[in-house]
């Protein structure tokens, strides 16, 4: 297969599979890029499908993704669904010669996401995820500090996204270890491991050692109103709460925190916190994604004493700015594309498999 840049004076033709908010994001993303055109839709809530179409121009409109895929002229498409429908569709895309931005995680395990990796390699095609926490602004500013050197060396970091009553769903497709591969490690949990590790470095995970809770959704407990009723009928499969200790090469540590419902502040919270050698930051957002820009602190000394302040951060651009990297990356050189063909998504993956198996055996597991 010939490898060819996509020009911008040629319309990059994409489509979106999955209807949900996930899917909007990914709709409407596309749309604000001049030359990028949505051609295609698919999802099986009908009347939704119908809505999207007709309030965005939009002919292409499928109920399955395999006829979404099998469009003519399609260049790239975005897997926005349930976590166990990724690897199919991305496997069966990239086989196609299609272009793939999956939501994250990469999929319900690291075979899995093995398998996509190794699909966009041999069609020599994108393979992104979307990670778009790391794409906040108060995220990237922290980020700069860190490789500004202010802090010397991190040694100690510790992660969270924590809800009080947050499981997505209480009986649906989220609390099926079938359908989703895990509860709320898997779901946000992959957001704080990936926006932890990006901040230090990308440093190489060792060794997990992991603990996984199920207290609430099993009881009805910890979701909406409804959602907790229609519980009592179905299944709770997953962990609510999970904490995972990472050793990390060079000597560093991470500690990993991420829970759905816990019996906590009624806020949502991101946060991340970094032991340096010569200073340590926090960012706390309250609030969690619904907040554009957290509280960031950065702690230092100047002769000894302390030089502590407030750092100032813009909003990011979230998804737009996962859509707008993937575009960019697609239209550049193809010699750029072999950098992005999963393998970040999939160390991921890897690391969670790791900390399940760690919880489930009630030992830690090297990498």
């Amino acid at each position: 297969m010939v490898s060819t840049a996509q020009s911008t004076s040629t319309p990059l033709r994409v489509g979106v599979v999955g209807l949900g908010w996930a899917g909007r994001q990914h709709l409407q993303a596309y749309q604000a890029i001049e030359g990028v055109e949505v051609i295609g839709l698919a999802g099986k809530e009908t009347g939704l499908l119908a809505e999207l179409g007709a309030e965005h121009g939009i002919d292409g409109l499928f109920e399955g993704w395999e006829e979404l895929i099998a469009q003519p002229g399609l260049d790239a498409v975005s897997v926005a669904v349930p976590t166990f429908l990724h690897a199919p569709i991305a496997v069966a895309a990239l086989d196609r010669g299609l272009h793939v931005l999956s939501e994250k995680p990469i999929a319900r395990n690291a075979v899995e996401g093995r398998q996509m990796v190794e699909a966009a390699r041999r069609a020599g095609r994108v393979l992104d995820v979307a990670f778009n926490h790391r794409r906040r602004g108060d995220i990237r500013e922290l980020k700069k500090i860190i490789e500004a050197g202010e802090l010397g060396r991190p040694y100690y970091a510790k992660a969270s996204w924590l809800r009080r009553s947050g499981i997505p769903g209480l009986g649906s497709w989220f609390t099926s270890r079938e359908l989703a591969g895990g509860g709320p490690l898997a779901d946000i949990g992959v957001h704080v491991l990936d926006y932890a590790l990006h901040l230090l470095g990308e440093p190489k995970v060792l060794a997990v050692s992991a603990a996984t809770y199920a207290e609430l959704g099993p009881r009805g407990r910890g979701g909406s109103g409804r959602a907790a009723a229609d519980a009592a009928r179905s299944a709770f499969e997953v962990e609510d709460f999970a904490s995972a200790f990472l050793r990390l090469e060079g000597g560093g540590t991470l500690l990993i925190e991420a829970g759905w419902a816990s019996y906590r502040n009624p806020d949502d919270l991101i946060d991340f916190t970094v032991y340096g050698t010569d200073g340590g930051a926090e960012l706390r957002v309250e609030g969690a994604s619904d907040t554009p820009v957290g509280t960031l602190k950065v702690f230092t000394e100047t002769d000894g004493a302390n030089a502590d302040r407030v750092v100032r951060a813009e909003p990011g651009r979230a998804h737009r700015h996962v859509v707008e990297d993937f575009v960019d990356v697609v239209r550049g050189d193809p010699a750029g594309w072999t950098a992005h063909d999963g393998s970040l998504a999939l160390t991921r993956a890897e690391i969670i498999d790791a900390a399940y198996l760690s919880a489930e055996q009630n030992r830690e597991v090297q990498l």
